[in-house]
Order: C-alpha cells, then sequence, then structure tokens
C-alpha cells in the first residue's frame, strides 16, 4: 500500500465518496516533493553554513531566530525580493526556462523514493530508471542557462558541468546496476524490503554488506553523486577563482534561488537514493518496525499503519542525516581538483573498477547462490 492508497481509503472514509486513483497518485507526489524536498533544502543551507562555520571556528547564522534558525527564510524572503534582472543579450525563454528544469530534474525523483513502507509519492517498477532519467535535466538545465547567459564564464561552466555530469552518470550507473542485478528489481521499495533479513523469512541482509564488490560499488557511487552534485571537490562548474561562479553567473533573485535550493535537493535526493539501494532504507537489524502494534484508533481507523510509518520515517531520514553530514564535511575538507584529474578519476578508475566489481558480483551471484556475505559466512542465524 502506497501514501495514493493510504490517502484514498482515507477519503472514502471520511466522504464515502471514491475520486479517481490518479488524483491522489498525483496528489501523493506532490506532498513528498512539497512538504518534504523543499523544506528540507531549505533547511540544510542553514546547516551547511552551521556545520562550516563550526569547522572552522566560526559562529555562522546566529541573528533570525534562535541559534540562526529562521536563516533560511530570511534568505527565501531576500531572493524573492531581489530584483531579478537578465543580459540585454540572453536568450530569455531558455534563459527563464533552464532553471525550471534544473528543480524538476532535481525534485521530480523524490517522487519514487520510499521514506517507509507504505509512504512513498509513487510505486514505479521502474523507479531507478525513473530516477536516473529524470535527474539528468539537471545537466540539461545548467547547460541551457549556461547558454543562454551570453557570458563566456557561464558557458565554459556550463559545458564544465554537462561534461562532468555526463561522465560521472556511467560510473554511478554502474555502481546501481548491481544492486538492481542482486535485487532482481529495478522498484527502489521492493529493494529496501528485500533487505529487511534477518527480520524476515525471505530477503538480504544490508546490500552494501551483500558481498565485497557491492561494497566498494557503494564508494564509487557515493563519489559520482558528488559529481553529479557539483559539490567539492569536484565543483568545477562553478569555481570562483576562475569563472566568477560559473553556470549561474548571470542569474539572480529567485532564479538563483532555483540553482542553490536545486544543488541541496540533489544532495538529499542521492543521499535517499543511497539510503533505499544499500543501507535497507527503513530497516534496523533484528527489529522489524512493521511488527509494532499499539491498538490506538482514530475516527474508527486503525493508527497502527501511521505509528508504523513514522518510525520507519525516522529511521529512514537518520541515515540520510548522516550521510548529508559526510557530504558538508567533505566539502570543507577537501581542496577542489583539477578538471584533467577530474575526467582522469572517472574514465581512468571509476569506471573501469565499477566494471570489474559488476562482473565480481555477478560471479558471486552465481557462486553461491544469491546469498550475501553475511549468509554465507553465518553470522545471522536462521539462514535461509
Amino acid at each position: 500500500m502506497t501514501l495514493a492508497d493510504l490517502l484514498s481509503d482515507g477519503f472514502t472514509v471520511l466522504t464515502g465518496y471514491i475520486a479517481p486513483s490518479s488524483v491522489f497518485s498525483i496528489l501523493s507526489a506532490v506532498i513528498v516533493i512539497l512538504l518534504f524536498a523543499m523544506p528540507v533544502g531549505g533547511v540544510c543551507t542553514y546547516l551547511e553554513r552551521k556545520i562550516s562555520a563550526d569547522f572552522q571556528e566560526r559562529i555562522g547564522p546566529n541573528r533570525v531566530g534562535p541559534i540562526g534558525l529562521l536563516q533560511f527564510f530570511a534568505d527565501g524572503i531576500k531572493m524573492f525580493l531581489k530584483e531579478d534582472i537578465a543580459n540585454k543579450n540572453a536568450d530569455l525563454f531558455v534563459y527563464n526556462i533552464a532553471p525550471t528544469l534544473v528543480m524538476a530534474g532535481s525534485l521530480g525523483a523524490f517522487a519514487v523514493i520510499p521514506f517507509a513502507k507504505h509512504v512513498m509519492g509513487a510505486d514505479l517498477d521502474i523507479g531507478v530508471f525513473y530516477v536516473m532519467a529524470v535527474s539528468s535535466l539537471v545537466s540539461l538545465g545548467i547547460l541551457l542557462g549556461a547558454w543562454s547567459s551570453e557570458n563566456k564564464w557561464s558557458l565554459l561552466g556550463g559545458v564544465r558541468a554537462a561534461a562532468q555530469i555526463v561522465s560521472y552518470e556511467i560510473p554511478l550507473g554502474i555502481a546501481v546496476l548491481t544492486v538492481v542485478m542482486i535485487s532482481g528489481t529495478m522498484n527502489i521499495g521492493k529493494m529496501v524490503e528485500l533487505q529487511s533479513w534477518p527480520n524476515g523469512e525471505s530477503g538480504h541482509f544490508w546490500f552494501i554488506l551483500h558481498n565485497p564488490f557491492v561494497f566498494i560499488n557503494f564508494f564509487i557511487y557515493f563519489i559520482a553523486s558528488l559529481a553529479e552534485c557539483n559539490r567539492t571537490p569536484f565543483d568545477l562548474a562553478e569555481a570562483e577563482s576562475e569563472l566568477v561562479s560559473g553556470f549561474n553567473t548571470e542569474f539572480s533573485g529567485m532564479r538563483f534561488g532555483l540553482y542553490a535550493l536545486a544543488e541541496f535537493s540533489d544532495v538529499i535526493m542521492f543521499c535517499c537514493i543511497a539510503t533505499a539501494l544499500f543501507f535497507g532504507g527503513w530497516n534496523l537489524p533484528f527489529l522489524n518496525l512493521a511488527d509494532i502494534h499499539l491498538g490506538w484508533k482514530l475516527f474508527g481507523g486503525n493508527l497502527d499503519v501511521v505509528v508504523q510509518s513514522l518510525f520507519m520515517i525516522g529511521v529512514f531520514l537518520a541515515k540520510v542525516a548522516v550521510l548529508v553530514f559526510i557530504v558538508m564535511w567533505l566539502r570543507w575538507t577537501l581542496p577542489r581538483l583539477r578538471v584533467d584529474q577530474l575526467m582522469s578519476l572517472c574514465w581512468k578508475y571509476l569506471i573501469p573498477i565499477g566494471l570489474f566489481n559488476l562482473m565480481g558480483a555477478a560471479i558471486w551471484m552465481l557462486v553461491f547462490h544469491g546469498r550475501g556475505m553475511i549468509e554465507v559466512l553465518g553470522l545471522a542465524g536462521g539462514a535461509h
């Protein structure tokens, strides 16, 4: 049962009217995007400024609200009110639509992320393919925005971003393909459910521990996702020392705000995918959250599903928060790479290593009949 099904059942119980399922499918995706992706993306701008201040022994935002908690609201208001200007030679149609494409690619992927067993915008059988396809709009939006700005530094940053994102999509796709091969499905929700063992009778432990080849491919996924998000040490597309902010130089006001929000949303999205594919999503070892039964009722309905979903969302977001913190930590720790180093890392190292691990994982599946490392070593009781 998905979020759309829960909304549909609740609406029917309260009103006695059966509405078209397509309405709730669209509504559930909008809820996930507007009530999670966009607010959390804004909060992450505040958190990164605080974390960077701690790393550099500064204070950080502390004026707006308690300990500066409302700073991201103030930033949003400033973006809306700031003068929105454009280069007089810019291609205004493409210039205006480019930030929208970036936001669509970044936020659209959240529709298939399973935050809990019953909380996902859309339960697609091609969820992994959908994420890879929709997120590719980000590179298109960056390149079009840079080209339409009529600024040579923006164009150079856009070309860098396109080359970088297109290149690193290959090792990222290879790393994800390893998990697809193990699970036998591209449905992200089913991938998470397969990582429930040893709580259930079937499935596996977290896929990152399934075999050594998947373990290494997780780090390839993580490195490639940093490059996909244009995050340090791969932020060559907006290197201030060379490009004066790069592809977004000519953007101001809310157009610039959309690019900034999309970057943080991308980080969260890739961390959510990593949590779902490699770290078991909402699953915890030896604790099945679906077994929580409190017997609470509201309007005659059982609240057990709601309580279970809240616990699952909490576990999922806790794992995501750890990965997001590591991304922020790396930004303020590592120096920026050169362009040639960035491309060499992808084509000479990540892609060959990823392909080797993909073949290694296939051989592991054949030799050990699909069983994971923990099952093979007998480190958890009740192996199936």
